[in-house]
């Protein structure tokens, strides 16, 4: 049945649809013709995360007629504390998603069902796709047991936590062949995509430098920051399963919900948060989407120092590959991506792009030049790979390599050294300390669990 209803999808890659429920009689929209899509043909989505990039991305493929959300997964039934305070939650995103359904079904509608444990979701076999959008330190696990079960994955930016998991959720994918997105979206932005063709066609000349210009601080979004005293666990947040692998500490509201990217145990501050991003369109610039620099340099950093936060609230660090290019990380200066070479530059950010000189902008890449991947909707396009098969423009080892940059470089901030890198061994050369943080140790029994679903 599932076969059957797989090869429907591909057939219907192109396809739409608005019928929802079950029809008295059986129209031809229901059998797929006239265009539509009749809802058991369609993709069953389940989002496994429900705060604020939850909201930000059900809205994002809840349009798209090929895709039905059917299920919301998350610790939290409903609270503030994410996105300038606002509430979010499994029960809050469940009446986006039912809300949306029946403003199109044109009376009440309820599509998606709530769960507070992922497993079942992944148990679920009426789903075939899963968003992971949890907190960095729960994307391993739900990746991998998602993979093992056949179901394709879009999985929020960061990619992992560690280098170590960002390895081994690629290998992961990889075995299973399931259809993979990162959540790095600017690869979806043609801005991003004309800079980095200038820089992949010879247009600014011999590269020398890219410089990535991140946010830094640790901005207080959830609007929690001053409650850092324990208090008790709120009666619907299983505050034991939001941990999971995370080491135990005592519950307050600033280390959880958005919050969360400012503690080492869960992410990786700006330097993670921000690394998805502008490191990642560097890498697709420089033509070094699978590999890695070959030393990291002139790490320097500023620590928090509130009671609870601890990632770092200003840095600065430099990759440098083995062609001898230098991509420069840096907090609080020149935002965006900037590209320099020997004849010219080329920045980018979100909305915009500019070249220097100016002429650049109207340069044409020819037929026999290096093209990269288009996609111009980053939802879409993980929904148009599963139908089709095809990689889409951020799959898992992408994401992974891209992320490991930022994890490189809080290593090397927290010891403060330079450090040699074996982008194939993925490991440093000759500094055993640096190579005991590429792992994080895992709370029982999530380490069991994360040993067993390794390839």
């Amino acid at each position: 049945m599932k076969n059957s209803r797989r090869s429907f999808l591909k057939k219907a890659a192109l396809a739409t649809g608005t019928v929802f429920g079950i029809p008295q009689y059986i129209p031809a929209a229901a059998l797929g013709r006239d265009g539509f899509v009749p809802p058991s043909d369609r993709i069953t989505l389940a989002f496994i995360g429900a705060g604020n990039q939850a909201g930000n991305d059900v809205r994002g493929f809840l349009p798209d007629k090929r895709v039905q959300v059917t299920a919301i997964c998350d610790v939290n039934k409903k609270s503030p504390g994410y996105w300038n305070g606002k509430v979010a939650g499994r029960e809050y995103i469940q009446q986006v998603v039912n809300d949306y359904y029946s403003e199109k079904q044109g009376k009440s509608y309820r599509s998606a069902a709530g769960y507070t444990d992922f497993r079942e979701v992944l148990q679920n076999e009426s789903i075939d796709a899963v968003e992971v959008v949890t907190p960095d330190h729960w994307h391993a696990i739900p990746v991998m047991m998602a993979a093992a079960a056949g179901k394709h994955i879009y999985c929020q930016k960061p990619l992992s936590l560690t280098v170590e998991e960002g390895r081994a959720m690629s290998d992961a994918v990889k075995k299973y062949g399931v259809t993979f997105q990162t959540g790095s979206q600017q690869r979806s932005s043609h801005h991003f995509r004309r800079v980095c063709e200038l820089a992949r066609n010879g247009r600014l000349g011999e590269l020398h430098t890219v410089t990535c210009g991140l946010p830094g601080g640790t901005p207080d979004f959830g609007k929690t920051g001053h409650l850092t005293e324990t208090v008790p666990v709120p009666s619907d947040f299983d505050y034991d399963l939001w941990l999971g692998p995370a080491p135990e500490a005592p519950y307050s509201p600033c280390r959880t919900h958005v919050n969360y990217r400012w503690v080492m145990d869960y992410s990786g501050g700006n330097v993670t948060d921000w690394g998805g991003h502008h490191p990642d369109i560097a890498q697709w610039g420089m033509g070094t989407d699978h590999t890695g620099p070959v030393k990291i340099q002139n790490a320097q950093a500023v620590w928090s120092d509130h009671p609870v936060w601890n990632t770092a609230t200003r840095f600065y660090f430099e990759c440098i590959y083995a062609d001898g290019v230098k991509l420069i990380i840096q907090s609080d200066k020149d935002f965006g991506v900037t590209f320099h070479g020997t004849e010219g530059s080329a920045w980018a950010t979100r909305g915009d792009h500019k070249t220097t000189p100016e002429t650049l902008m109207d340069t044409v890449i020819g037929p026999n030049e290096t093209s990269l991947y288009r996609s111009d909707n980053h939802y879409e396009n993980f929904i148009d790979c599963i139908l089709s098969g095809e990689e889409t423009v951020a799959p898992a080892e992408v994401g992974h390599r891209s992320i490991t940059l930022a994890h490189l470089g809080n290593i090397a901030m927290m010891l403060g050294q330079d450090l040699d890198w074996d982008p194939v061994k993925e490991e440093f050369i000759g500094n055993f300390a640096a190579n005991q943080l590429l792992a994080r140790k895992m709370r029982e029994p999530w380490a069991s669990l994360y040993r067993s679903l390794q390839v």
